[in-house]
């Protein structure tokens, strides 16, 4: 986005559009016993008891003496480490509360294998702009982790890019129990090496180096992952996840700031915990929570459905505007200074230099022209009915017109058509070679072969695909339905079109995904999301592709966009089901041929 872009959404308030009004005053309330959580009903009373309250629920729940235990330590025995909060209890702001630390500590579940609850989430992500007191939050949650959670032997670790930068989060937790007689009393700070020992449980909290190969011998029972941007890959992280197996609650902990790389295991991560934010269910045990300045206007209706009458919420895409500032920044107006965001938007807006850091790390936006595309819950909100098999559909709409995209892969890779009927209806197939369908199970748990199975992906005989099969498949639709014309990729179709037209005698029109060709289609695809005229009957190959496909957007001009691949080999994800369908908008767009002339007057004699 240029410094003079602006994208706005209708106000949903009067109050959001008032003249000359900075900031918002927050008020919020917080239901935690309407978070989402599983459906389980398994486990007695919970019988938790805590300054006389008891939990008397059953099943997944949210343990409130529980969370109240987490929120008490930190009032009554932590002290702000530093800024001018510097000294005074550390009463946790209403955010931090009710959007972190309750839900993070209070929700629970029933563990068959302990025999008794334990907490849901064992995975937290929390991505923020920065100086919103990540370092203090961090400090108090890993000091509770290792002397108030009752945990014999835990082991604490915190880690970053270096033990430098790791220490930044292990010496607030030094000076928080310098100041606090009861910590102070209790654990024994080993300066050497950056180590605070509870010799009452045997436990010790430790900033260690981002070198995993020196790390597999740990048991975590908490890990804290600072800046996960700054990490090359997913070694470290892994290493931690994989030790902690034997901890009866472990909390794999990770916290940052937008990245500017979009191929990396920073925006692969943070990518997944916006996902996991719009559908919890998506992993029960992962708590997300992400705040971002919006970049398009279909991140901001996002934000406005996932979290309706939210007063903080951004009301444009204007990085200029102060009232999107609270949002990518919860602490602002308390322990983070307006003025302060004022200072760095004037120096951004003059000098081009500091502008991408201005939108990286005061507005958590990520500065890359890739940015994920399209939000699940409007994709899950247009599956109409649920088909329970490939061929569901088909015989209600045998016969009508329609119009198809080809995307074309190698013949060692999966190839998609779709089909886009004038209701909204979408069809599609998917080919894939035999051989792939093992290594694509790596990377999708095992779904890839499911859906084969069950007919949802047509896997063809060896290790490339049977054209032939495509060739049948396409003829077979042929018949079924009146497919106008297909819209298909030139750059690598043109002895695939060759056959095609000679064995159906189908119209094909040549495309591409470049701006020029896909910046239409896209643009009518989230429109018709929009407008509820998409009913795609939850074909899961295609959600898993919309799931992961992104756009390309050009700084000068966020308008234009097209498709792009994600790393096919690292990740194992693919998109081809999208630019399918997007060819198949392409031609719905166009509409239908001309009639001739000779069909309205006939032939003369």
């Amino acid at each position: 986005m240029s410094p003079a872009t602006t994208t706005r959404r209708p106000a949903r308030s009067k109050a959001a559009t008032r003249p000359g009004r900075t900031t918002r005053r927050r008020v919020l309330r917080v239901d935690h016993d309407k978070r989402w959580r599983p459906n389980s009903r398994r486990g007695g009373a919970c019988g938790y008891t805590l300054d006389g309250k008891t939990c008397t629920k059953r099943g997944a729940h949210y343990c409130e003496p529980r969370a109240d235990k987490v929120v008490k330590f930190f009032a009554e025995l932590l002290v702000h480490p530093a800024g001018a909060f510097a000294g005074t209890r550390f009463e946790l702001a209403a955010w931090q509360e009710h959007e972190i630390i309750r839900p993070l500590f209070g929700e629970v579940i029933w563990s068959e294998q302990w025999g008794r609850y334990v907490r849901r989430y064992t995975r937290a992500t929390i991505v923020m702009a920065r100086k919103n007191g990540k370092s203090a939050l961090l400090s108090g949650i890993a000091l509770y982790m290792l002397c108030g959670d009752g945990e014999e032997s835990a082991e604490v670790y915190c880690a970053a890019a270096n033990t430098r930068q790791a220490g930044k989060v292990f010496e607030p937790a030094v000076k928080m129990v310098r100041k606090s007689p009861v910590l102070a009393k209790r654990l024994k700070h080993i300066k050497n090496v950056r180590r605070l020992v509870d010799e009452k449980t045997g436990s010790h909290y430790e900033a260690i180096p981002s070198d995993a190969d020196n790390e597999l011998g740990h048991s975590p029972h908490c890990f804290i992952l600072d800046e996960v941007l700054s990490q090359p890959d997913d070694t470290l992280w892994k290493a931690m996840v994989t030790g902690a197996g034997a901890r009866t609650q472990p909390l794999m902990l990770a916290i940052t700031t937008e990245t500017t790389d979009q191929a990396s295991f920073g925006a692969d991560f943070i990518d997944e915990a916006d996902r996991v934010m719009e559908d919890p269910a998506r992993t029960p045990h992962h708590f997300a929570f992400v705040r971002k300045m919006p970049r398009s206007t279909e991140e901001l209706e996002r934000l406005a459905r996932l979290f309706p009458a939210r007063p903080e919420l951004p009301v444009s895409t204007d990085p200029w505007d102060e009232r999107n500032w609270a949002w990518p920044n919860p602490a602002l107006g308390t322990f983070l200074a307006v003025q302060a965001l004022r200072e760095d938007a004037i120096e951004a807006r003059t000098d081009r230099s500091k502008f991408n850091g201005f939108l990286q790390f005061r507005l958590n936006q990520r500065v890359s022209q890739v940015t994920r595309w399209l939000s699940m819950d409007l994709w899950d909100a247009r599956a109409g009915e649920i088909a329970p098999t490939p061929d569901w559909v088909r015989g209600r709409l045998k016969g009508e017109r329609c119009w198809g995209g080809l995307d074309l892969s190698s013949k060692l890779d999966m190839t998609s058509l779709a089909l886009v009927f004038p209701d909204g209806s979408v069809l599609w197939r998917f080919w894939l070679p035999e051989s792939m369908v093992e290594p694509l199970d790596e990377h999708t748990n095992g779904r890839i072969s499911q859906w084969v199975e069950a007919g949802w992906i047509t896997a063809t005989e060896g290790d490339t695909i049977d054209y032939e099969r495509i060739y049948d498949d396409v003829a077979q639709d042929h018949k079924d339905f009146r497919i106008v014309d297909i819209t298909y990729d030139k750059w690598s179709g043109e002895p695939v079109r060759q056959a095609i037209v000679k064995r159906t005698r189908l119209k094909m029109v040549e495309s591409d995904t470049t701006y020029l060709r896909m910046t239409a289609p896209m643009g009518e695809l989230m429109r018709r999301l929009k407008a509820d005229e998409v009913r795609h009957f939850g074909n899961p190959v295609a959600r898993w592709m919309a799931d992961v496909v992104e756009k390309k957007s050009p700084r000068d001009d966020p308008d234009r966009q097209r498709p792009v691949k994600p790393d096919r080999d690292k990740t194992g994800k693919r998109i081809d089901g999208i630019p399918a369908l997007l060819f198949a908008l392409d031609g719905a767009m166009r509409g239908l041929p001309k009639p001739s002339v000779y069909e309205s007057q006939g032939m003369a004699l």
